[in-house]
Parts: structure tokens; C-alpha cells; sequence
């Protein structure tokens, strides 16, 4: 029982964690997911769509309608590989530029969701986190 009820409320502290960030992003009419990608991107440079699909674990068509609505936005643009049927997913110019904008409004929401955990905890649940398969 113990092991549901843990893996329960994970899920709903992810919820109630990624609900609080979409609120904090509607003003850039961003989602957590899109942020993720954002992220992503920006620390890792142009990658294909299937790269970010297995990064993130999840299957192409939500890849893919993510990517689309971030295309639409302006947030990325496709660009064509070296081999021509390889397309990347780069950042805007603009995205480049607003993104430590809202990089700060993430880093604040965090600091709030994270508020009633000292250090030490923080080390100790990202290094459980991380065991989790």
C-alpha cells in the first residue's frame, strides 16, 4: 500500500506543481510542457523531434503537436539537417531573447514550490528522484 500510495502523491504534488506553472506562464501563453521543451533547447541546442521524444519519454504526436503550437508562436522554427529529410528544432531569435525573462519566473515559481525544504532535503530528493526508474 505504501508504494501507491507514494507514487499517488507524487503524481499529484507533479500536478499541482505543473498547474501552478502553467498559471505563472499564461501571461507568455506558454505551458509547462513548452517551457520544458524551451529549456531543453536552450541548454542543448537545435535537436530533431525524435531526440526530444526520447528525452522527455513521451510518445511522437504529443511531440509533435507541442512542437507545432511552439512553431505557430514563434517560440521554434524547424531547420533542415544535414541529411535532407532530418529536421532540427531551434529556438527563435525571439525566444532566444525573451528566455531568461521568463527563466526568471520559472526560477521564482520554483523557489516557491520548493519554500518548506531546506538544502539539505533538496539533495536528498533530487538523489531519490533520480533512483526512480
Amino acid at each position: 500500500m505504501l508504494n501507491q500510495d507514494l507514487i499517488h502523491l507524487l503524481n499529484q504534488r507533479v500536478r499541482l506543481i505543473n498547474k501552478k506553472l502553467n498559471e505563472s506562464l499564461q501571461e507568455y501563453g506558454l505551458y509547462n510542457a513548452q517551457w520544458s521543451i524551451l529549456y531543453y533547447l536552450n541548454n542543448h541546442g537545435a535537436k530533431t523531434q525524435k531526440e526530444i521524444m526520447n528525452y522527455f519519454h513521451v510518445n511522437a504526436p504529443t511531440i509533435t503537436r507541442t512542437v507545432k503550437r511552439m512553431e505557430e508562436n514563434g517560440w521554434v522554427i524547424r531547420i533542415t539537417g544535414a541529411d535532407r529529410r532530418e529536421r532540427y528544432i531551434e529556438l527563435t531569435d525571439m525566444a532566444k531573447k525573451r528566455y531568461l525573462e521568463i527563466e526568471a519566473i520559472v526560477s521564482t515559481h520554483d523557489e516557491e514550490v520548493l519554500s518548506n525544504i531546506n538544502e539539505e532535503e533538496k539533495k536528498l530528493l533530487y538523489h531519490l528522484l533520480n533512483k526512480l526508474d
